[in-house]
């Protein structure tokens, strides 16, 4: 990934109000007539809206995202012609991303489109390195903005695109956007019949799509450029797939996460759920939404990163869901204060959005005496777990049946009470069951753990964690919890009310002292974990059209809605806004699972 120093535009303003990169010595489009330049050369250079007729999905890649000017022309466009329920997917890269003050700046220029530069503004991503996803509700469409090195980018991203806007500046310029590997990765990762559109008739790049398969042709150029050039991947445009029947299986946040994904999507899926929405380890008053720091492994602390980010975007759109900003991180250990120096310095993180904080600052954010500093989390947050269950769940009727085993059936799978009874057939079954999941696939590798949390009214605390936690409640707070691993069972426990209170009176003595033991509520629920403490998302091996979402272990709130979304491309094989090393580190193929399925087992699970 690019450097944090890297990223700069080096953005300067001409006299006429173009923006212009000092990096490069080029602008971002003309003043005059940027926005006529962008549509003859990328919109009619890959033949839309004719391309895209009749199709249910479609993928427009980009390489330089700029100012967002081609993406505005584009979401225009689709407005006014797209397919009755088609969705639009747009991936588009970026190695030095405008500051949201200049885009708004440099979109100013088209009022015209001022709706969708708007749209486009409201969920601008930060410059950190990493896929951002933008959701354009209103139109069926999403933009996944990558962050980094071109060549790393495309590298990682899933594709196939079906049509190319190749906007970097010059190849004179810029050679890395246009160089061998780049084109390679361009060819590999476009669909039959791919459209590819660019200002450039350079020689080079005319002979690195040629070379590689694509039909090139020089076109009229649009206002001072004389020519421009289109490109096409011979082959018979995509099948349009049938949409299959799909089952979720579960109804705590993995479940409602994989349903709100994939009605995103344009299916409808069913759900299946032996007792109710959070009955399981989403069933808790309150739930804190923190990221897993990894100082030690990239990939790891960008999935956690990257989920965050969409947790955060997704959940405050519904309201009363966020019920406090920030989580403030305690020492655990007299090495964690060096540790929070290094966590805070990671470029996954923009501007102060992680801040050490020196022990009379962790004090005060603790409301009491504390020993050592901390680390304030600005970016994680409090949830109300009920409150986006009842959201993402609000549309979807739920099937009561408690499922005891999975077998093939014609064209998909078949459900099974513990009596054999047939509960629900399905092309494609999707089990979030947490940690039910091990009973429905024994031979996956999740472990259970049992936690108890307490609860009460009337007390507030901001969010604190440092081994045990502390979660503002509506009314009060929660805090916990026990951590015992292969238990199973979720009856009340006077004895780990005890722990939790043993646990928070050493850490916070003032507040554990305000506790009324006579007013606390208590809960406990079993979590399910994998041996390397990530979590499992994809299609089980072996067993087409069957899917898990699982081993989400504490971190569930925080990880199930990036994960779904992960999911949902899988089943409809569309882009997922994974990169490609991270989706390998969760698949349930992964070498720390295997062997995840046993041989012979391919029947019955």
């Amino acid at each position: 990934m690019t450097a944090p120093d890297d990223r700069d535009p080096r953005l300067i303003w001409t006299e006429a109000g173009e923006p212009r990169s000092a990096r490069y010595g080029d602008v971002y489009f003309s003043a005059q007539d940027g926005l006529a330049e962008t549509r003859t050369v990328f919109l009619d250079g890959c033949d839309l809206p004719q391309a895209w007729a009749g199709r249910d999905h479609f993928t427009v890649a980009e390489l330089g995202f700029g100012t967002g000017l081609n993406i505005i022309a584009l979401l225009d466009l689709w407005r006014r012609t797209r397919p009755p329920g088609a969705r639009l997917q747009v991936f588009t890269v970026e190695g030095h991303p405008l500051s949201v003050t200049d885009a708004r700046r440099a979109l100013a220029a088209w009022p015209d489109l001022a709706d969708f530069s708007a749209a486009l503004l409201a969920g601008w991503p930060p410059a950190t390195p990493g896929f951002h996803r933008i959701d354009l509700p209103d139109l069926d469409a999403v933009i996944d903005v990558a962050v980094g090195e071109v060549e790393q980018v495309l590298s990682d991203w899933s594709g196939p695109a079906d049509a190319w806007f190749l906007d970097g500046f010059s190849p004179a310029l810029n050679p890395a956007m246009w160089s061998d590997p780049v084109m390679d990765l361009i060819a590999a990762r476009s669909a039959p019949d791919a459209r590819v559109a660019t200002f450039t008739v350079a020689g080079a790049v005319r002979r690195g799509l040629s070379g590689r398969g694509f039909v090139v042709d020089k076109r009229p150029g649009h206002g001072r450029k004389r020519e421009r050039l289109e490109a096409r991947l011979p082959g018979p445009p995509p099948a349009r797939p049938p949409r299959p029947s799909v089952l979720v299986i579960g109804a705590g946040i993995a479940g409602a996460s994989v349903v709100r994904a994939l009605g995103a999507a344009g299916l409808s899926p069913r759900l299946m759920e032996a007792e109710g929405p959070g009955a399981g380890a989403s069933g808790f008053p309150a739930a804190l939404v923190t990221p897993r720091f990894d100082l030690g492994d990239a990939a790891v602390a960008a999935l956690f990163a990257q989920a965050l980010e969409r947790a955060d975007t997704l959940y405050r759109a519904i309201p009363g869901a966020i019920l406090a900003r920030g989580v403030f991180q305690l020492t655990a250990t007299e090495r964690d204060a060096a540790r929070f120096q290094r966590i805070a310095a990671q470029p996954l993180w923009s501007g102060d959005a992680l801040r050490p904080v020196d022990p009379a600052g962790a004090s005060a954010r603790a409301g009491e005496a504390v020993d050592g500093p901390g680390l304030d989390m600005t970016p994680a947050f409090t949830l109300a777990p009920a409150t986006v269950l009842a959201d993402w769940l609000a549309q979807v009727v739920i099937q009561p049946g408690r499922a005891d085993r999975i077998e093939a059936a014609p064209g998909g799978w078949r459900v099974l009470d513990a009596q054999g009874a047939c509960l629900a057939e399905a092309g494609v079954v999707v089990l979030c069951a947490g940690a039910g999941t091990a009973t429905l696939l024994p031979d996956v590798a999740l472990s259970p753990v049992r936690g108890q949390a307490d609860w009460v009214s009337g007390v507030t605390a901001p969010a604190l964690a440092w081994g045990g936690y502390v979660a503002p409640t509506a009314d009060g707070l929660l805090f916990g919890s026990t951590h015992d691993r292969d238990q199973t069972g979720t009856e009340v426990r006077p004895e780990d009310t005890a722990r939790n209170r043993a646990t928070l009176a050493a850490r916070l003595p003032n507040l554990a002292a305000r506790l009324d033991p006579a007013m606390l509520q208590s809960r406990a629920a079993i979590r399910a974990t994998t041996r390397d403490r990530l979590p499992v998302a994809g299609p089980i091996p072996d067993r087409p059209g069957l899917f898990i979402l699982g081993g989400l272990g504490s971190r569930g709130h925080c990880l199930a809605p990036l994960l779904a979304e992960h999911l949902a491309a899988l089943i409809l094989d569309r882009p997922s806004p994974l990169a490609r090393q991270i989706a390998a580190r969760i698949s349930a193929a992964r070498s720390a699972l295997a062997p995840l399925v046993q041989p012979g087992a391919k029947e019955d699970a």
